[in-house]
């Protein structure tokens, strides 16, 4: 079961499946605009091409055929195009990719292909049919920047390419110290060992039912990398800080005797 999100989470934050913040900001008005204008224009330049193709193909039998071939056109590139880039690709539209931009849910999981479609349907109406001034003055009022696609879908869009900021890592607790020198502790997963950094970070600040909470969810992922367990009745959040502390350490060694390796063999060398 999914640990439960931040009471004190702002609308800044982005959640990892760990449900702790990892300050990725939504976009800005100007960068969606931006990223908006290169989508729009890639659309149209497809919509002609498309219609150029298909209605080429259907003038030599009937009109029928040419009015359900503008209509299977338009469905192309205003639905399915949309729909199946932002789909595969996780939230990323080729304007998104340009400014480093994600289509992410409400808890900032990925999105799926219904969350793709409302958001293309929605933007066929909002974007095309009335010229995106709905979604202007959407992006405006919201402190998450989302047009109505968005809110249609749960879904809002956060910007990736910004520097991760980590506050300096948790001491080791003395009473785990004896423990973590004689325990096998494996290297974590990139997202997990954040998710605990992060949290041991931001703990005293929580709110004391989700830190007790979300502490012990993680701990209970942290388990199967360590053993052998600690101490019976070992706060979780002592627990997690001595893992991460004695990573860190056994890390920093074996970066070292690699390093005096290399010195010694170009010493050799010489």
């Amino acid at each position: 079961m999914a640990a439960p999100e931040f009471s004190t989470l702002t609308a800044d934050d982005l959640v990892t499946g760990e449900a702790v913040a990892l300050d990725l900001p939504p976009a800005s008005l100007g960068v969606r605009l931006a990223s908006g204008l290169i989508d729009v224009a890639v659309t149209l330049a497809l919509l002609v091409l498309v219609i150029m193709t298909f209605l080429i193909a259907a003038l030599p039998t009937d009109d029928a055929l040419a009015h359900v071939a503008l209509i299977g056109t338009l469905v192309l590139v205003f639905l399915v195009f949309p729909t199946t880039v932002e789909t595969l690709s996780r939230g990323k539209s080729l304007g998104k990719w340009a400014f480093g931009l994600r289509a992410v849910r409400e808890d900032a999981g990925p999105i799926s292909f219904q969350h793709a479609f409302v958001r293309a349907l929605v933007g066929l109406v909002e974007i095309y049919l009335f010229l995106g001034s709905p979604a202007f003055f959407s992006m405006l009022l919201s402190s998450r920047g989302k047009r109505l696609g968005d809110y249609a879908a749960g879904t809002y869009v956060v910007r990736e390419r910004i520097r991760l900021k980590l506050a300096p890592p948790p001491p080791m607790p003395m009473e785990l110290a004896a423990w973590a020198r004689a325990a096998d502790v494996a290297g974590l997963p990139t997202g997990l060992a954040l998710a605990v950094r992060q949290f041991l970070q931001r703990s005293p600040s929580l709110d004391p039912g989700y830190r007790v909470s979300v502490g012990g969810s993680l701990a209970q992922q942290v388990a199967p990398y360590v053993a052998p367990p600690p101490p019976a009745n070992t706060p979780p959040e002592v627990f997690l800080a001595a893992v991460i502390a004695t990573r860190r350490e056994r890390d920093q060694a074996r970066l070292g005797r690699e390093r005096a390796f290399r010195e010694r063999l170009t010493a050799r060398r010489k």
